[in-house]
């Protein structure tokens, strides 16, 4: 019998724990993009997800959203738009700030990188605390973006970054 994606990407998760600080438990995505039909299974999961629903463009998040969401954009044909930090990008930008636990940070997306009425799927690896993503939703309406929907690989539960997406559809592969 085939085990559920969910079960494969969660075993090829690869903890580290204090890293990069003392008491985080990071979640390595490579150790899952390693595996080749494991990852192609992954973008076709979302694919089936999005077909059918007028997905116009993916917009990813710096920077491990970029390969989920390049390979998304490329199996569906449509268009990637890069939400980055400030100063990566060389065109002309918007920017949106958030609160980490100390102090801030803010994320820019080129001015033209989403159209007017376009409807966009948000791509990130990681929902932890969801600041960068709200960041990146309030840049998208800026441009006046519709989102579909923010989805992430992994979304770690207890750190309740969906408060901070109220009113948009979450979608999340695997929950610890």
């Amino acid at each position: 019998m085939q085990r559920s994606l969910v079960d494969e990407v969660r075993s090829a998760i690869r903890n580290i724990p204090d890293f990069p600080v003392r008491g985080i438990q990071f979640k390595d995505i490579t150790t899952v993009l390693a595996r080749g039909p494991l990852f192609q299974r992954i973008i076709d999961h979302y694919v089936a997800r999005y077909r059918e629903a007028g997905v116009e463009r993916i917009v990813a998040i710096e920077s491990r959203g970029f390969v989920l969401g390049a390979a998304l954009a490329y199996a569906m044909g449509i268009g990637l738009a890069l939400v980055r930090k400030p100063g990566k990008l060389p065109y002309q930008t918007l920017r949106a700030a958030y609160d980490l636990e100390y102090g801030s940070d803010a994320v820019e997306i080129h001015q033209d990188a989403v159209l007017p009425g376009e409807r966009v799927v948000l791509v990130d690896d990681l929902l932890a605390t969801g600041g960068t993503a709200a960041a990146a939703v309030r840049l998208i309406r800026q441009l006046e973006g519709r989102v579909h929907e923010v989805a992430f690989l992994i979304e770690l539960g207890e750190l309740e970054g969906r408060m901070k997406l109220a009113g948009e559809e979450v979608y999340s592969l695997v929950t610890f």
